[in-house]
């Protein structure tokens, strides 16, 4: 498993947390999402052989959100 980190931005309540998990959670080899709302931070383990933060980046922006960064 490998983690990652990313910082989105435009989440402001906890109905934004469960839409970007649960956009997230689907994708195969995502393992834990988890989701800092006052920080932007989420943070996600994965199955780098499955996916990949390009894969992540990708439904969080379609879901309505920025991904400002990561790391």
């Amino acid at each position: 498993m490998e983690n990652i980190t990313l910082t989105v931005k435009g989440m402001t309540c906890m109905g934004c947390v469960k839409s970007v998990k649960n956009v997230l959670a689907p994708i195969p080899g995502v393992a834990v999402v988890d989701i800092v709302l006052e920080s932007g931070q989420v943070a996600i383990s994965f199955d780098p052989t499955k996916a990949g933060p390009d894969q992540f980046k990708t439904a969080i922006q379609d879901a309505g959100y920025e991904v400002v960064g990561n790391g």
